[in-house]
């Protein structure tokens, strides 16, 4: 019987906590602007694009994978792309 007491007690304190949570609620854009990072490719841009804007990289490293991801690396920050998209960029520590 005090088992049950115990599972029924946690389970009660655990959908109280649930209930408390807050919901994140933004539009795409909102998302977007919240995760770039300023003086970094953006998601989504070209390579043709990121080598525009930013110049020519220090290096290349090939595609390995499927799907193919690549990496270009800048003096400050490396950005990796799937295809020819970026996917993430990362400053360099």
């Amino acid at each position: 019987m005090s088992k049950l007491l115990v599972v029924t007690l946690a389970l009660q304190g655990f959908l109280a906590t649930a209930a408390w949570a807050d919901t994140l609620d933004m539009s795409p854009a909102e998302a977007r602007e919240r995760f770039e990072q300023p003086g970094k490719p953006a998601r989504g841009m070209s390579q043709e694009r990121v080598e525009r804007d930013f110049g020519e990289p220090q290096s290349r490293r090939s595609a390995v994978g499927d799907p193919p991801i690549s990496r270009w690396e800048y003096a400050d920050f490396i950005v990796y792309f799937e295809y020819d998209k970026v996917i993430h960029s990362v400053s360099k520590r």
